[in-house]
This record gives structure tokens, sequence and C-alpha cells, in this order.
């Protein structure tokens, strides 16, 4: 579910209303235009059994990042976005502090979007990169 927002530049943003999965992640947006997202996630919290970033944990930080991007693009054209693939490379481990990732559009079609995700840590050194492949559709009527 999500509403939009106009900025005061006028640009209108898609808004998540629901993101129970980036809640209890603690996944905080802490920067967004339509060409860039930015956020953050604890690695406390979020560990895998040996004590580091699970992995799946980047990839739900990469796909929120992604998918909220994906569908600030396509509301620009009156289209939904709707997630297709999730590609994620782990480069290296985090072991505590925060992640942060940073999403921009690679690409943005009439019917296919692509975003890419970095994932680095507080050192600036690289965790995850992911890419994030989107279907564009046309808004569902409503009655």
């Amino acid at each position: 579910m999500a509403v939009t927002e106009t900025r005061a530049d006028g640009v209108e943003m898609v808004l998540p209303t629901v993101e129970q999965l980036a809640d209890k992640l603690g996944i905080q947006i802490t920067d967004w235009n339509p060409d860039r997202m930015v956020a953050t996630m604890p690695v406390a919290g979020n560990r895998q059994p040996f004590g580091l970033l699970h992995g799946g944990a980047s990839a739900a930080l990469a796909e929120t990042l992604g998918s909220i991007t994906a569908a600030q693009q396509a509301a620009r054209m009156g289209r939904i976005a709707l997630g297709l693939e999730l590609s994620c490379t782990h480069h290296r481990s985090a072991k505590d502090g925060l992640v942060t990732g940073v999403c921009i559009p690679l690409s943005v079609g009439r019917t296919v979007a692509t975003m890419e995700i970095v994932i680095s840590d507080e050192h600036e050194r690289r965790v995850c990169t992911a890419r994030l492949t989107c279907v564009l559709r046309e808004q569902p009527k409503t009655t």
C-alpha cells in the first residue's frame, strides 16, 4: 500500500504506508529524490548464526530501496512497479554498526525498470551489490 506526497519542489513521491518487514529490520530511509534513495539498517538484530550480517537482510534492504525507487519512477508515467527479479552479490561481511544502501535507477523504460543498489559498511566498504528489475504496468482501474 502506498500514498503520494508532493514535495515543495513539486516532485510527487510515492511513500510506503505499510512496511512491516522494513520496520522489523530497522530500515530507515534517510534521503530520497526520484533518482536516488538512501537508507540505513543496523547489523544488530539482522545477523546470521555466525554473527555476520545475514544476506537475506541485505536482500531485503536492497528490495525495499529498489521497489520504492521503481514505484516513484513508475508513478511519473501513471504506472505501478512490480518486482520481477532480485540479484545480490555479497562482497564482504559486516559484523556491527549500520550498513547504508544507495539505490539509483539504471534503466527506466515503458515496461521495465532496473535499479542498482550498493550496500556499504560504516567504513564505506562495499558489502553487497544488488540489481532489482521491475515490470511496469498500468495502474489498476478503481471502481
